[in-house]
């Protein structure tokens, strides 16, 4: 859908507003008398300050040259992400991770830089915020605490950069993958395609699984139990040959079968594999194996066992008479 028409009066406004506060000195007014006492005018009525933060008077006038800053100071911040991107991080041999945490903490800067840079060019005196900066401390003490806990804890996520975009996470009962980490939260999606939102502070100071930290290979393990009556060395051959067999499990490091105990019903084994392609889906891929399993053992007639009870009734005949 279209966004609203923009009326002709509001941009011959703004036309004027930013000739009378930007252009005063690039036009010939001697030329245009009419233009001049209008502009004159419109500058005036922008000069003229509405209120007073301590000794910073604020006017239109200010408020256009601090919307209009702000507006190229994004678009610097943008260009410069994209700069940093195209020309100078793709010459580097560096994961999407790093080459993201790079790329936002330079945007950061440029940010500051500008900030530092447009409140000294509206000649403000920086040392007049004393006072706005220490009721913004109280702010934060009493009611930003979370706010400035989230933004300190994305600096410390994209500097230390213990989970970075494309790690695979489990933060309690979730499990995703990082898709973004911004200034208060990070961006998580799960197995369903679902985007989940969490606090950068999670991050910081609750535990984390990050289950390719380091790298993408990770080891799963798939328990099953087989009769006493098989040959556990036909078992662990079978096992060993269908998970081989597998195109997404590693055949380096080898995958290997270990006998965890001798319990009620079975003998139980663990069959642990190393993957790099399924990292996302571990249960789909366990489930493709089992499914492998099961058919090699109906071909090789191995006896997967179910739940069983032997009762043995001793009657006593005498007690009963």
């Amino acid at each position: 859908m279209k966004g609203a028409r923009i009326p002709t009066w509001i941009w011959l406004i703004l036309v004027l507003a930013i000739i009378a506060v930007f252009g005063q000195g690039l036009i010939p007014w001697e030329q245009f008398p009419g233009l001049k006492q209008a502009a004159s005018r419109v500058s005036a009525y922008l000069e003229r300050p509405f209120l007073h933060i301590g000794v910073l008077p604020v006017s239109p006038a200010f408020v256009l040259k601090a919307t209009f800053f702000l507006f190229l100071l994004s678009l610097i911040y943008k260009a410069s992400r994209a700069l940093m991107r195209s020309i100078v991080l793709d010459r580097f041999d560096m994961d999407v991770g790093q080459k993201y945490a790079l790329e936002k903490t330079v945007g950061y800067a440029i940010v500051l830089i500008g900030l530092i840079i447009g409140l000294d060019s509206t000649g403000l005196d920086l040392t007049s915020l004393t006072l706005v900066g220490g009721a913004v401390g109280i702010g934060v003490g009493f009611g930003m605490q979370s706010i400035a806990s989230n933004f300190v804890s994305g600096l410390v996520l994209l500097l230390e950069r213990p989970v970075k975009v494309g790690d695979r996470v489990e933060v309690g009962h979730l499990n995703g993958d990082v898709i973004r980490i911004g200034g208060r939260s990070t961006w998580v999606r799960t197995n369903d395609n679902i985007i989940v939102v969490l606090p950068n502070s999670e991050f910081i100071i609750k535990p984390v699984i990050n289950w390719t930290a380091t790298d993408r290979q990770v080891r799963f393990s798939l328990p099953f139990g087989v009769a006493y009556s098989s040959d556990l060395e036909e078992v662990r051959s079978v096992v060993l040959q269908t998970a081989i067999d597998h195109p997404d499990v590693l055949d380096e490091p080898a995958p290997d079968v270990i006998l965890i105990r001798f319990g009620d019903n079975a003998v139980n084994f663990d069959l642990r594999f190393w993957t790099i392609s399924r990292v996302q889906t571990p249960i789909d891929l366990k489930s493709e194996l089992y499914f492998a399993i099961f058919a090699a053992f109906r071909e090789h007639g191995i006896e997967i066992p179910f739940p069983q009870r032997d009762l043995h009734l001793r009657s006593n005949v005498e007690a009963l008479q």
